[in-house]
């Protein structure tokens, strides 16, 4: 079956052997591991995956045509399931042993990326091994006081360690995207800090990060109004902007927010 990436769905099939034995051996896969891979495309990864011998791979892709290529190319070393992640929530099916992989497409791939964080109590798993795109990567990495620091960035280091592994060349792909790519290693924190609902902070940072270049004080009177004394109790700077804030301050005001909002 001949398959012609399609634009609309941000298909790049990652092509480069040497990669995808690099993203392969990123970490230990042995007989009681599952893996979920989303997006597997035409299966290059898949492949190597299946050489290391794991309990189980489940495959979620969206496109039709793709399911069923990956369908009669593995048949039952493979549990397919035809659906868009996005909409995904049949964590019942997937292991607790579970690693996942991904060569994310670039239009949906922070949403990807939030679900799991929001949802990981509800899905197990030990590692993620995700290709994003380079600047969305260095965004997931940044720091406070930097340019590319912002939602993603808090968001993503409230659950994991992050590792960069490797910076991808848009060679390495059909058909060659216009950015490079960076693969990132996400390992769960043992301890994080506690939210009734992770949606909130999910929420807090959207509305702070909205408007990145005004000052704080705005959202802080958006979210909090007349709530004077909360600006004291968290020493907030009304004049700093969004990405000056510490990751912690803003688990702080999520926090307020939430006893505000109970």
């Amino acid at each position: 079956m001949l398959i012609k990436p399609k634009k609309s769905l941000g298909q790049n099939f990652l092509t480069d052997k040497n990669i995808l034995q690099k993203i392969s051996n990123t970490v230990k896969i042995n007989e009681d591991t599952e893996i979920l891979e989303i997006g597997p495309g035409t299966g290059n990864l898949t492949e190597y995956l299946l050489k290391k011998k794991p309990k189980k791979i489940t495959l979620v892709e969206k496109d039709t045509n793709l399911s069923k290529l990956l369908k009669s190319k593995f048949g039952e070393n493979i549990h397919i399931i035809n659906e868009d992640f996005l909409n995904f929530s049949k964590y019942n099916s997937l292991g607790k042993n579970l690693i996942i992989f991904g060569n994310l497409p670039f239009n949906i791939s922070s949403q990807i990326l939030v679900k799991l964080i929001i949802n990981k109590d509800k899905l197990k798993f030990q590692k993620i091994v995700f290709m994003f795109q380079k600047e969305l990567a260095d965004r997931i990495l940044s720091t406070q006081n930097s340019k590319n620091y912002g939602r993603l960035t808090i968001l993503t280091n409230w659950k994991f360690k992050i590792d960069r592994i490797i910076d991808i060349s848009p060679n390495s792909f059909y058909p060659k995207p216009k950015v490079n790519s960076s693969l990132l290693l996400l390992t769960p924190k043992k301890r994080i800090f506690q939210f009734k609902k992770p949606e909130n902070l999910e929420y807090i940072t959207r509305v702070f990060f909205n408007q990145r270049r005004k000052k704080i004080k705005k959202p802080i009177n958006i979210l909090f109004p007349n709530q004077i004394k909360l600006v004291d109790k968290l020493r907030l700077n009304l004049d700093l902007r969004p990405q000056n804030v510490s990751i912690e301050t803003f688990f702080e005001i999520t926090k307020e927010y939430e006893n505000l909002t109970r």
